[in-house]
């Protein structure tokens, strides 16, 4: 049995540990560097009495506003006090549907185009056409399609994160080595497992840099939309706290927004690296220091 004093003796002596593990809490820290900095500098410029409190609230009433709108714990959100988490739900599950919407049909389309030239022919010009009309110009039209409720937002949700993901996939696709699969025709393989087994798997790094564009296009255009035809959700309390000159609930709407999508994109990003991890040994995605 080892004891005590010779475990810690050996770790000691293992060369470089104690330098690794001060670089990783380093780098751990140096992610909050950045907004502790702008939020003190936000706290000072609010206080200095430049514009009036209620035009420009410090953080720390924002944070207040927020904590009650989570926890309601003094009510000074009024109606929204404790109901956080219904909102931040109403819209999370409307960008969960219209991701999931444009990320099938965005990686089946993409895919298509890139390996067929005759999709490529007959879709890409159409596609490409619409790709330029911005996704909040569809507003009227999906009011009139499908009335105020959540099939406009999970529409317009869908639209802004289908074509990021269609485009990356297409690059992606059409990337591939031509001598894979010329080797893997060399082997016997048919069309379908060529794409199953060679030309997938090598688009996977584009696909995800699509994916991890789209969430984001997917949160900003689910907010737009729950500010003009959803009554629900945290894109529509931005939207009605403006109205009544709550810019403390403005902001901590704009905060919480912002965090969900920041979630969001981690949680994809560490699918990628799960899904990916073949390429920490050849690219610099598993460069240490």
């Amino acid at each position: 049995m080892i004891s005590a004093t010779e475990s810690a003796g050996h770790i000691a002596a293992q060369p470089g540990i104690g330098k690794r593990l001060r670089k990783q809490i380093g780098r751990r820290l140096d992610r909050f560097v950045v907004p502790l900095l702008l939020l003190l500098g936000w706290e000072a410029f609010a206080r200095s009495g430049v514009l009036p409190p209620a035009l420009l609230p410090a953080p720390s009433a924002v944070l207040h506003a927020l904590a009650d709108w989570m926890l309601g714990i003094d009510e000074t959100t009024q109606s929204y006090s404790g109901l956080w988490l219904r909102d931040a739900f109403s819209s999370a599950w409307r960008v969960a549907f219209g991701f999931a919407i444009a990320a099938a049909t965005g990686v089946i389309a993409g895919t298509a185009i890139g390996w067929w030239r005759t999709a490529e022919t007959m879709l890409e010009p159409t596609l490409q056409m619409l790709r330029p009309i911005p996704p909040v110009s569809w507003i009227p039209l999906a009011i009139i399609w499908f009335g105020i409720a959540n099939k406009p937002a999970i529409f317009l949700v869908f639209l802004g994160a289908f074509f990021p993901i269609l485009m990356n996939t297409i690059h992606g696709v059409k990337g591939v080595d031509r001598n894979l699969i010329r080797a893997g025709a060399m082997m016997g393989a048919s069309e379908r497992q060529l794409l199953r087994h060679i030309v997938l798997p090598a688009a996977l790094p584009s696909i995800f840099a699509g994916l991890r564009i789209a969430i984001g296009s997917a949160w900003m255009l689910t907010v737009t939309a729950e500010m003009v035809a959803v009554k629900s959700g945290l894109g529509y309390v931005l939207w009605d706290s403006y109205y009544f000159l709550r810019y403390d609930i403005v902001l901590a709407a704009m905060i919480s927004i912002g965090l969900l999508g920041f979630i969001s994109d981690l949680a994809i990003k560490r699918l990628m690296n799960w899904v990916l991890h073949w390429q920490k040994a050849t690219t610099v995605a598993g460069r240490q220091g």
